[in-house]
């Protein structure tokens, strides 16, 4: 059976990247969509001469959680059967499209989210992670576990896909970069089935900016904790949440 595969792609100022991207996306994928967040340095102008891909235009920078949010709508309204979302900062492969995709309906059930992974195994291309990067990651990928009953090992890989059908089941409301966090906490209560998928773990700019406090690591590990326990409280799951969640893993 053939499955109708559409590949997203947040964008928000990154015209040093986008270009060669999407050229690398086109190769290995039909149906694109490019959610381009307010860019404001060139970027949609470059857009605008790109051919074969599908723009929304966001005026103003929204955050990163609602440009994936975009792209959920987007995928459920024009009837796509698979979402592949991945950056456009240059970390991820676009010839890995088709195999992450292919994971959503490989098995006898279907997938409802595959999720990359950068530390299921070692590539030849990796590169060293920031350490305050995967130290936060580290913890937080911990606490998901510890109150999901989850067994990942990546919370904050974009490179994802997800069968479209279920995510009709989800309620963003995080605007930014700790979206991924409600993004597990509902996928868990929803009862999904989830899948990690490896890719390799590329860094470009070490010193990418999460914007304002959040780019100091001890503000931004707290934010993702709140964010953590505001939705596990909104959804109404037990809770063994405390502030020392996830710390055994550093």
């Amino acid at each position: 059976m053939l499955h109708r595969i559409l590949t997203a792609v947040p964008v928000y100022n990154e015209v040093t990247h986008v270009a060669d991207v999407l050229r690398q996306v086109q190769t290995h994928a039909y149906d694109i969509l490019v959610v381009n967040d307010g860019s404001t340095d060139g970027t949609s102008e470059i857009l605008q001469e790109t051919d074969g891909v599908f723009v929304i235009h966001h005026t103003e920078n929204r955050g990163y959680g609602t440009a994936l949010s975009t792209s959920f709508d987007y995928a459920l309204l024009r009837g796509y059967d698979i979402l592949v979302t991945m950056d456009c900062d240059g970390q991820h492969q676009p010839q890995l499209i088709r195999q992450i995709a292919k994971r959503v309906h490989q098995g006898p059930e279907p997938v409802d989210m595959v999720s990359g992974s950068r530390y299921l195994r070692p590539f030849p291309e990796n590169t060293k992670a920031p350490d305050e990067r995967r130290r936060i990651n580290e913890q937080i990928t911990a606490c998901l576990n510890e109150q999901l009953n989850l067994s990942i090992t990546d919370a904050f890989c974009g490179f994802k896909a997800y069968r479209v059908a279920s995510l009709a089941d989800l309620e963003i409301t995080v605007p930014g970069y700790a979206m991924p966090l409600q993004l597990w906490v509902q996928a868990a209560d929803h009862h999904w089935q989830i899948e990690e998928f490896p890719v390799p773990l590329v860094y470009i700019d070490a010193n990418r900016s999460f914007g304002g406090t959040l780019d100091e690591a001890d503000k931004r590990i707290t934010h993702y904790r709140g964010v953590l326990n505001q939705e596990l409280a909104r959804r109404g799951m037990q809770q063994r949440f405390t502030a020392d969640c996830g710390r055994q893993s550093t």
